[in-house]
């Protein structure tokens, strides 16, 4: 972010409890930094929100590099007053040379280097830039866990705008520790049917679907990856029916 093209930038780094050296690295920048315990990214980004005095708010993540003109053209369609807040579809995979990380697109049958489809649509309910007014008329994010950055987009009643030739990478999980943290939290997001979801992610499912995938994309890295990814996921399902749990919405 320090190298973007767009200056007039306030940036506000959130450490949301982290348990390594983080907090000591990102001291070494020219950044205001805020301390939270462990409440999620949600509140962590309320609390930057909170503290920002710019009139547009631009919302990343830690593990993201960004062309020079990012911002720049992310915030274009705002400050042209055509949407109150944009996305981006230029998102690309910012270690496609790690074998899990191709796994995780090929499980969302996306291609080799990009984040979303080709045919994806012009507008999504997760914000990468907004108005801070609208951000705060409604109170920023609620905490409901693995769906929380749509919830701006429900209580606004509107979507995000495309925000043309506004590139970033993102890091898919490239271990799998990573691919299994990932992918219990995915498990625990709303179902219309648990129970077709828990057929679908059983074993056999999942051995099969990994073996046609590992075959057709000729990377037999796949079916480990898929027996990992749909093995936390069924046992996060399974979790759901436990009396007292929170299921995400």
């Amino acid at each position: 972010m320090l190298a973007q093209s767009y200056k007039n930038i306030e940036i506000i780094v959130v450490d949301d409890g982290s348990m390594d050296t983080t907090l000591s690295q990102i001291k070494k920048f020219p950044v205001k930094v805020l301390t939270q315990p462990h409440f999620g990214p949600a509140l962590a980004r309320n609390l930057g929100a909170s503290k920002a005095r710019g009139k547009i708010l631009v919302f990343v993540d830690a593990d993201m590099t960004f062309a020079k003109d990012f911002v720049t053209n992310l915030v274009k369609p705002i400050l042209e007053r055509k949407t109150i807040g944009t996305f981006s579809k230029e998102e690309y995979v910012a270690n496609m040379d790690n074998p899990w990380s191709r796994c995780w697109n090929i499980n969302k049958n996306l291609s080799k280097d990009k984040m979303h489809p080709d045919n994806y649509p012009e507008t999504q309910d997760v914000f990468r830039a907004i108005l801070k007014s609208e951000f705060d008329k409604v109170g920023g994010f609620d905490s409901v866990g693995y769906n929380d950055d749509w919830t701006l987009a429900h209580k606004l009643k509107t979507q995000a705008v495309n925000a043309p030739e506004a590139i970033f990478f993102h890091q898919n999980p490239d271990t799998l520790t990573e691919v299994w943290q990932q992918a219990s939290w995915i498990g625990k997001r709303k179902y219309k049917s648990r129970f077709v979801a828990l057929i679908r992610t059983s074993l056999p499912i999942s051995i099969l679907v990994g073996l046609i995938k590992s075959i057709y994309y000729k990377n037999f890295y796949f079916i480990i990856f898929k027996t990992i990814f749909d093995l936390a996921v069924f046992i996060s399902i399974l979790k759901s029916f436990l009396p007292g749990y929170s299921v995400v919405k």
